[in-house]
């Protein structure tokens, strides 16, 4: 990779370089993560401390209730872990009767959280401090305070607006009557305390004890499904990975159901197209991801759900090279296109990452979904509740279903690129469906035009949001844009600062000499640290 002091897109940022390293949306979250490094402990550790320290810091896009997902890299080989929760028992196809779709917020929103379970699974396996060292600088923060930043206040004006009639939202995130301004002192010492019995009990308390029991208590009061039994019942699962190659980079992401996948069949697709001719910017060569990048979304969007009921369409039968040349077929170059699902043959998914000097990288990420998620927050925990339940499908032919105990279809996914057996790059893309097409630009970028990791963060982004229409950033050339428009795409103009719109990067790559390069999205107040 080359390292560049001066880019073509907006951002005035350098790639950070260093040995050991930590990139995250939130600086005060970086800094935890870069402590622990500091402190002799690994990536691992310092990837926790960062993600243990986000629900506090930036309670717009997690919390701990959310689910996670990592893809790390232990110095020698690739392991997966689905740290993603399931439905409540009592969710079942009559449950939900008088419904055309799932909730989208309150209790009937909520799954069982599944990030506390993956926090626990990694510190074991691959730790190398105690588990309560990782608590230290969020339970400072929640105690003392820390002064909001500027992109997450404006986000958390929002949730003021949209959630403050839900239970317990209002008295744990408007303290003042209102969501707090940007550098306001925020405290919440009741996240401290939560904290310190999870740090204690190595999250049995949270799943099996008195956090469970509170949980339990709020949601019987509001005749809620959620009940310790299925707290209880959770289990963080080593999944290992999924894989796709272009040329001589592999693209890894999670198996489903998460959806990865999609970046996975996209890349394959453009494997069989002119894709390698041209330029970054070409308006052709965007052209080209887009409808590779809607045909692998209609599939997705189809197909995908948890894992254990995927019995008609596999992840390896989504993958299968010839299905995948099959749909590149389809693409034209000259015109855009509103394309249908595939049929696949019949045969037998808030964003860190980390990097220690010892070669272990770190692909870590975690989310409520939509924002503060639920809007639940469970009353003297500091704990706010995801809303992944809205990910499920109310019919009953749908691969991704409803079901007691079942996953639900999800949209965080950490990717991971290797090379020949060496890592290349561990980075995500936070922001709903922007994920998957976000690691496709951010491979290509950096693999296929060799753009530093700062500046693949900084260019230029699109999105496909539904048939021919398309969403790009601002910062596109007027002449890039108008292409595009000339060819049938149905596009609308947006800025990069579009709340989770255009996502949030954070990009870790690993150069020849040992040493890392660390990019971090300027649409974000995070930063990449490093020594």
């Amino acid at each position: 990779m080359t390292l560049r002091a001066h880019h073509h897109y907006p951002s005035r940022r350098s790639p950070v370089v260093a040995g050991n390293m930590v990139s995250t949306s939130q600086p005060l979250a970086a800094q935890a993560g870069l402590s622990m490094l500091a402190k002799g402990g690994n990536a691992v550790d310092a990837a926790l401390a960062a993600a243990i320290t986000l629900p506090l810091v930036e309670p717009t896009g997690n919390g701990l209730g959310s689910d996670a997902f990592c893809i790390l890299w232990d110095g020698t080989e690739l392991h997966g872990l689905n740290a993603s929760g399931r439905a409540p028992a009592a969710w079942t196809q009559e449950y939900f009767k008088g419904h055309d779709k799932m909730p989208f917020l309150g209790w009937d929103s909520v799954t069982v959280p599944g990030a506390v379970s993956g926090w626990v699974a990694l510190s074991e396996k691959f730790g190398k401090l105690p588990f309560e060292a990782l608590f230290e600088r969020a339970i400072d923060y929640a105690e003392r305070g820390f002064p909001v930043s500027p992109i997450v206040a404006t986000l958390w004006k929002r949730g003021e607006r949209n959630l403050a009639h839900l239970p317990g939202f209002a008295n744990q995130f408007m303290p003042e009557g209102r969501a707090p301004a940007a550098g306001e002192i925020y405290r919440n010492p009741d996240f401290a305390t939560t904290l310190r019995l999870i740090a204690e009990t190595k999250g049995k308390a949270f799943y099996e004890g008195e956090i469970a029991e509170k949980i339990e208590a709020f949601a019987k009061e509001h005749d809620a499904a959620m009940r310790v039994s299925d707290l209880a019942a959770n289990k963080a699962d080593w999944c290992g990975t999924i894989q796709q190659s272009f040329d001589d980079v592999t693209l890894h992401e999670i198996p489903p159901n998460g959806q990865g996948i999609a970046g996975l069949m996209a890349l394959g697709m453009l494997d069989h197209t002119p894709l390698r001719d041209l330029d970054a910017d070409d308006p052709r060569a965007l052209h080209l991801q887009i409808e590779a990048m809607k045909l692998a979304l209609k599939d997705t969007e189809e197909y995908v759900g948890d894992l254990a009921h995927m019995t008609r369409v596999t992840p390896a039968s989504m993958l299968d090279p010839g299905y995948l040349a099959e749909r590149a077929a389809l693409i034209d170059i000259t015109q855009a296109q509103d394309f249908q699902t595939g049929t696949p043959p019949a045969r037998g998914t808030v964003y860190l990452t980390a990097a220690d000097e010892s070669g272990m990288m770190v692909s870590f990420i975690q989310s409520n979904y939509a924002g503060f998620g639920s809007g639940i927050c469970i009353p003297g925990t500091g704990i706010h509740l995801q809303n992944r339940g809205a990910g499920f499908s109310l019919d009953p032919s749908s691969q991704n279903a409803i079901g007691p105990g079942k996953r639900p279809f999800h949209t965080i996914i950490p990717a991971f690129l290797t090379k020949g057996d060496a890592p290349v790059m561990s980075f995500g893309v936070m922001g709903g469906p922007m994920q998957a097409q976000g690691h496709l630009q951010m491979t290509l970028r950096t693999q296929l035009w060799d753009q530093d990791v700062q500046m693949a963060v900084d260019a230029p982004r699109w999105r496909v949001t539904g048939g021919l229409s398309l969403a790009c950033e601002t910062t596109f050339p007027k002449n890039t844009l108008q292409a595009l428009k000339d060819i049938g795409h149905a596009l609308s103009v947006e800025a990069p600062d579009n709340a989770f719109g255009f996502g949030g990067a954070q990009l870790i790559a690993r150069l020849d000499n040992g040493a890392y390069a660390a990019g971090s999205d300027p649409r974000k107040d995070g930063q990449a640290v490093g020594f």
